[in-house]
């Protein structure tokens, strides 16, 4: 029967590795036990036995080993493959919510990392797609926008689906301008999409909205103020970006803290036919 499951160099190498250790200490323990009863009820061990006493734990417990810690490393890639397709999207082959959640609250809680910058992205207008075009075309869009977002990013980053039609990015250690110039590039690049719904070209558009940390920080208080800056954008008639800087809670005594306005980056007003 076909393996469904190919493994890498590195797992031969470690199988060997492992099946060397066990046949080493079974012969170990072979040669001393054979030793020990021929030595006490007979002659002595003698070249024949010794050789015995190698051989027979090499013959017949080495395949075993080597099949045993071979189907080890399928059944571990077996699960790790489960493990990661039930934390993504099957649709988009984003983080779902949660593992969403969990891998920006890891890497915020990196300090290596130096904060970050979370980016909330909603598709404008969405449900029209669907009453109009269809759930099928509305997939399609959904595919098309988590394409772009990609493409727009210029190093690995965290992107999950948080909402129906609603995106999360983390940037870790991404400064203001850094998570400005990443919002607008993904902007852009969905409204570049032609996005042909079966002989009717659709527009396809995003609201932007982004919070900016540099200290830890909890991931819900993170979300809210990104959160925030998005549904301010939609309010004010969507495509388009607002990021901000999260307030800082720690200053210098003669220096107040900073506030959530104090670095503000805001998309000028872009009409739709942009």
């Amino acid at each position: 029967m076909t393996r469904e499951f190919r493994l890498p160099r590195h797992a031969w190498v470690s199988i060997a590795a492992r099946t060397a250790r066990h046949m080493v200490f079974a012969v170990v323990i072979s040669v001393a036990v054979s030793y020990l009863l021929l030595e006490t009820f007979s002659q002595g061990i003698g070249e024949i036995g010794l050789i015995a006493a190698i051989v027979a734990p090499l013959v017949l417990g080495g395949p075993m080993v080597f099949y045993m810690s071979m189907r080890q490393f399928e059944l571990q890639m077996a699960y790790d493959r489960l493990e990661q397709a039930a934390a993504r999207d099957s649709l988009t082959n984003c983080f779902h919510h949660g593992a969403f959640v969990e891998a920006v609250t890891a890497s915020l809680g990196d300090a290596a990392n130096g904060g970050g910058a979370l980016l909330m992205i909603d598709a404008d207008h969405f449900k029209s797609i669907n009453d109009r075009f269809g759930h099928a075309s509305g997939d399609t869009a959904l595919k098309l926008i988590v394409s772009a977002i990609r493409s727009s990013m210029d190093r690995p980053n965290i992107i999950g689906r948080v909402g129906g039609e609603e995106f999360g990015v983390f940037l870790p250690g991404a400064s203001v301008e850094h998570a400005a110039h990443i919002a607008e590039t993904i902007r852009r690049a969905v409204l570049a999409i032609q996005f042909d719904t079966g002989g009717q070209v659709c527009t396809l558009s995003v609201s932007i909205g982004g919070a900016v940390v540099k200290e830890p920080v909890q991931f819900g208080d993170l979300f809210r103020l990104a959160d925030e800056r998005l549904y301010k954008v939609k309010a004010g008639g969507r495509n388009n970006i607002d990021i901000v800087a999260m307030p800082i809670k720690t200053a210098a005594p003669d220096r107040p803290a900073a506030t959530a306005h104090d670095l503000v980056y805001r998309g000028q007003k872009i009409k739709q036919s942009a």
